[in-house]
């Protein structure tokens, strides 16, 4: 089986009251997923607040996430931005030992044509030394990486896959129809996992995860394992709290939920702010209501 089928886990950055990194929670989290049983750590995601962490707070929780893992699980790297050449720069200062691949977002807020999409990709690719995954969320970057330029990067030697979270069933079924078997499709939408799956996706990068390790990678084995019916009956546990996480942005709402579970405080930077007292309300109930069927604590 590849290196990156199954659960991976988009980790969250703990922030203290001071908003200065809590590496004593991250390691905590860390080690909670890897007991908990996803099949590998995808670090400085976008649910990691990347945007607003610096380049030394990137280069330590590299560090302390290789500390923890101790190679006991495959580790994803993201380094990601609409500046090529910056980018290129990051990569370069970046030491890989440790690493197991590298997740690099669509550029975003400059537009580029689909063209400059894959010269983008295609310049990474020849940067990285592990191989890239290409990640779409055109929700967030404004502009969608067409199927038929996923398809173009898949004959790149060093792109493995795409991660695919445009919501769009049919672009990623137009992927997997037009692309080798070793190019890898991986789900960036938690409650799309189990469909993806059954069209061809060999696993997911979640949010949920971050609380819910055991219960989302059972998941996923099971579809994985064309199990669809204990696979669906898992995803319906997921359906009330998932939107949850995303009404006042990511990862406001994962990280409330993590604070309920006293894994860590709920603080995220600016220009995102806590969870409002109507949404940890709406995240509680939601909790309480799920509780018993997602998470032994």
């Amino acid at each position: 089986m590849h290196t990156f089928y199954g659960t991976g886990v988009a980790l969250i950055t703990p922030f203290k009251k001071d908003h200065s990194v809590d590496y004593d929670a991250f390691r905590r989290l860390i080690e909670f997923n890897i007991s908990s049983g996803v099949d590998y750590l995808v670090v400085n995601g976008t649910t990691a607040e990347s945007a607003t962490t610096s380049k030394e707070e990137k280069l330590q929780l590299l560090q302390v996430s290789k500390e923890v893992n101790r190679g006991r699980i495959p580790l994803m790297y993201g380094i990601g931005g609409n500046d090529t050449s910056e980018v290129l720069g990051r990569i370069s200062g970046t030491d890989f030992q440790g690493i197991d691949s590298l997740l690099s977002v669509c550029p975003y807020y400059n537009k580029p044509s689909q063209e400059g999409i894959f010269q983008h990709y295609k310049a990474i690719a020849e940067r990285s030394p592990v191989p890239v995954l290409a990640y779409n969320v055109p929700g967030r970057t404004g502009i969608n990486m067409h199927a038929k330029t996923s398809v173009r990067l898949s004959t790149i030697k060093n792109i493995f896959g795409v991660k695919e979270a445009s919501g769009d069933l049919v672009q990623a079924l137009e992927i997997i129809k037009n692309t080798p078997d070793e190019f890898l499709l991986i789900s960036g939408d938690d409650l799309l996992a189990v469909p993806s799956i059954s069209i061809g996706a060999v696993g997911a990068i979640s949010v949920l995860a971050n609380p819910f390790p055991e219960k989302f990678s059972e998941m996923i084995k099971a579809a994985i394992q064309s199990r669809f019916q204990q696979a669906t009956h898992i995803l319906k546990d997921f359906i009330e709290i998932n939107p949850l996480m995303y009404e006042e942005g990511n990862p406001v709402g994962v990280k409330y939920l993590l604070e309920l579970m006293e894994i860590c405080s709920s603080e995220v930077r600016l220009p995102l702010v806590k969870a409002s007292s109507s949404l940890q309300v709406k995240i509680r109930d939601a909790y309480s209501n799920s509780h018993n069927h997602l998470q032994k604590v």
